[in-house]
């Protein structure tokens, strides 16, 4: 048995991290199920990693802020040997045509037919016109934080395309109005918000996230379409999933709306593409099919979910250090040194062969899990299809602080 079960009832894959069970804990109280994946690690009232089922609720500060964020990866009729010839120049040519940063708007129109659905007019939410079209502005930016673009090959030597980001500032609103107006408290150890599924409240919630999780989808649709484009090959296969979402679902003969908060859904013969931090492997994997009474125990147990990366084993204050904006040079200067330096991330890179572009220390590998750690943890219920090495990552510069991560 790969988990461990705390207070009876509850299963916890990987190492136990205090503060996150501290949270389960607490979910599980108002839920029909809870558990918690391998990668987990302290989040906003539901940890990071997390599952938890309900009845009749859907609850937003479970799905989180970052409505949607997921992960996308396509693989590419390019060669490796030419990838690698030229990786430098392709990671110019991303760094350069793609936008990565806090509050950025894509430097190119995009017209999609998803700003033409009748939900837009139905959202239950203030300023509802310019959100649209903040929406439309941002669609196909990447963000900050642990969202990327990642240039892989895999184990037969095929280039793949990686990317993680989410809803970007139309989920955060959404993800805001709906925690304020049903009651959130500040603060990481509270409980977390609860909507009844038949009331207006809720209602107007399942619209909105069922909409941001459309608006998520595009927008990675759009940038993988983008890297496809500036690297003149085509796309021959692609495998998409959220993480930070809320579906409705049967599991015992039960229908309960499960909420994953960085999970990936898992059930047997589903996809998912989920990635490690900056210079360590990535994977494609899909949930076990078939296997003995144990590890089909153990899917269920985890409401068919997986991992959605390698896990954080240091917070970003910690990793960067403490820094302030000085007007009169304008830039960040550090107040106290943290505990990775630039130094420190570019050798781990450097040493694995990865061309970075952007990033800060608090995304260093020092910041994460293994990868390969958490993946072992969930041996027994997923199935590792690929194995990708990362040649080029490119993030958001080290500057930049973003709301919308997750």
């Amino acid at each position: 048995m790969a988990f461990t079960l705390h207070d009876e009832r509850i299963p916890v894959w990987g190492t136990p991290d205090a503060g996150a069970v501290e949270q389960i804990v607490r979910c599980a109280q108002d839920a029909q199920y809870a558990a918690l994946m391998a990668d987990h690690h302290l989040g906003y009232a539901v940890p990071v990693g997390g599952v938890v089922a309900y009845d009749h609720h859907i609850s937003p500060s479970g799905v989180g802020y970052d409505i949607a964020c997921g992960n996308k990866a396509v693989r590419l009729d390019l060669s490796a040997a030419d990838l690698r010839r030229d990786i430098g120049t392709i990671m110019d040519e991303i760094w350069s045509n793609l936008s990565f940063g806090v509050g950025r708007v894509n430097s190119e129109e995009v017209d999609h037919e998803l700003f033409d659905d009748d939900a837009w007019s139905q959202l239950e939410v203030p300023d509802r016109t310019s959100l649209k079209d903040k929406a439309r502005r941002q669609l196909g930016t990447i963000g900050s934080g642990n969202h990327y673009v990642d240039l892989f090959v895999d184990e037969r030597e095929r280039v793949w395309v990686g990317v993680h980001f989410g809803s970007r500032g139309f989920g955060h609103r959404i993800a805001t109005h709906y925690i304020t107006a049903g009651g959130g408290s500040d603060g990481m150890q509270v409980k977390p918000v609860l909507l009844d599924v038949d009331s207006d409240l809720g209602r107007g919630y399942l619209l909105a996230m069922e909409l941001t999780g459309r608006y998520a989808y595009a927008g990675r649709d759009w940038v993988c379409g983008k890297v496809a484009s500036l690297l003149g090959a085509a796309i021959e296969e692609e495998v998409h999933n959220h993480h930070n979402f809320a579906w409705r679902e049967e599991h015992d003969g039960r229908q309960l709306w499960v909420v994953r908060k960085g999970a990936t859904p898992a059930f047997p013969g589903q996809k998912g593409f989920v990635g490690g931090s900056m210079g360590d492997t990535s994977v494609i994997l899909r949930g076990a099919q078939g296997g003995d009474v144990a590890s089909s125990d153990e899917a269920r147990r985890s409401l068919y979910s997986t991992v959605h990366g390698a896990g954080r084993v240091m917070s970003r204050r910690q990793a960067a250090g403490k820094t302030r904006w000085d007007k009169k040079r304008r830039r960040r200067v550090v107040v106290r040194p943290g505990a990775v330096s630039r130094a420190m991330m570019m050798e781990w890179v450097r040493e694995r062969g990865v061309e970075l572009r952007g990033a800060g220390t608090d995304e260093s590998p020092h910041c994460y899990k293994r990868i390969s750690d958490v993946l072992a943890a969930h041996a027994a219920t997923i199935e590792v299809l690929h194995t990708l090495r990362p040649l080029g990552v490119a993030m958001a510069a080290a500057d930049e602080h973003d709301p919308y991560r997750d």
